[in-house]
């Protein structure tokens, strides 16, 4: 029984490491850059400023994006207030 223990153990932990290092690549690619947003909080517009804090920061580095490449972001309809 120990003989397995030694044997099954370190491999499960070696598949693990291999699984989270995947992980962690995906995320990579994901995740936003530190400098984009050092980028956005220096030269963010109103409306930018405003989808960062309703919609969060992917929204706002969307518009960021298309702003700085030339292109324009669909405006969102307002809903009107009861």
């Amino acid at each position: 029984m120990t003989a397995w223990l030694v044997i099954v153990v370190p491999i499960v932990i070696m598949f693990f490491a291999l699984f989270m290092e995947r992980v962690e690549a995906r995320l990579r690619h994901v995740a936003v850059q530190e400098d984009e947003v050092e980028e956005f909080l220096e030269q963010a517009r109103p409306d930018e400023v405003r989808a960062l804090y309703g919609h969060g920061i992917g929204r706002a580095l969307e518009l960021f994006r298309l702003r700085r490449r030339g292109g324009r972001a669909r405006p969102r309809q307002k809903r009107p207030r009861p």
